[in-house]
């Protein structure tokens, strides 16, 4: 497979402790950012959707809106890709004792955030998006395969994709399978021609194996990457705020990408 080269226009993130991607290139600079309120603001829904919308829904809208606000760009006319590798996990974690003790007492409205596809739809509404949206979820691959989707849809339709990869913190007993402690989330523009508002160019290489198999170093701390799945981003994140440089990340359980950064002039 040649190799994609697509445009990042904008850049948003959210986690407990960084409230968008200035933090994180504050924070990679060896000083202590602000930590953002313990919700997400995803002002972009509604007061009444914002109150009702799960803490999945609010992290993937708030990280959308900062990578198209920094893009310039119309949301309205932006196809987006979401991705998840566990979804809501709260709400998966309570129809699972729901539907085991009293299945005739499952909510509806929690039924209905409950799937994967979830904050794409608040978000399409919220911004009267008509463009395609797609869900992909890869388990800890998915941010990898997310890039991979929207860079592919950026090319093959010649418009900017918005993508969006977030997971929130573990819940009940499927806590211990996720290995997914804290919420995180980031966005990324991306375009398939430079503009005035490119920030860098991405060239990706598909390369089949894993990840252990060719680790690369990553100025962010191995304990960040392991505080939510959609964190491996991190090491790409790093590199947006440095300006250049090479990573590697997982597409698939047998296939990794290799990312390289590059200025534009």
């Amino acid at each position: 497979m040649s190799a994609l080269t697509v445009y990042v226009e904008g850049i948003g993130v959210w986690s407990p402790q960084l409230a968008d991607f200035d933090a994180l290139r504050a924070a990679l600079m060896g000083e202590v950012p602000t930590p953002p309120p313990p919700r997400p603001a995803a002002t972009v829904l509604p007061a009444g959707e914002r109150r009702r919308a799960p803490e999945s829904v609010l992290l993937a809208v708030e990280v959308a809106a900062q990578a198209v606000a920094m893009s310039g760009r119309e949301a309205a006319a932006m196809p987006c890709v979401f991705t998840s590798s566990h979804g809501d996990q709260a709400i998966m974690d309570y129809m699972c004792a729901v539907l085991a003790s009293a299945p005739s007492e499952l909510s509806p409205t929690r039924f209905h955030n409950s799937v994967h596809n979830a904050p794409a739809g608040y978000w399409t509404i919220a911004t009267g998006c008509h463009a395609p949206s797609n869900a992909v979820c890869a388990q800890r691959a998915s941010f990898g395969a997310g890039l991979l989707e929207a860079a592919s849809l950026a090319l093959a339709d010649a418009r900017p994709v918005l993508l969006v990869c977030s997971d929130t913190a573990g819940n009940g007993p499927l806590a211990e399978v996720t290995d997914s402690p804290a919420p995180f989330g980031c966005a990324l523009v991306l375009s398939p021609q430079p503009g005035p508002s490119t920030l860098g160019r991405l060239v990706l290489h598909l390369c089949p194996g894993s990840i252990p198999d060719a680790p690369v170093a990553s100025p962010v701390p191995a304990e960040w990457i392991a505080r939510s799945p959609a964190a491996v981003a991190l090491p790409l994140l790093a590199l947006l705020a440095q300006g250049a440089g090479r990573c590697r990340l997982m597409a698939a359980r047998s296939l990794a990408m290799d990312v390289r950064l590059e200025e534009c002039a």
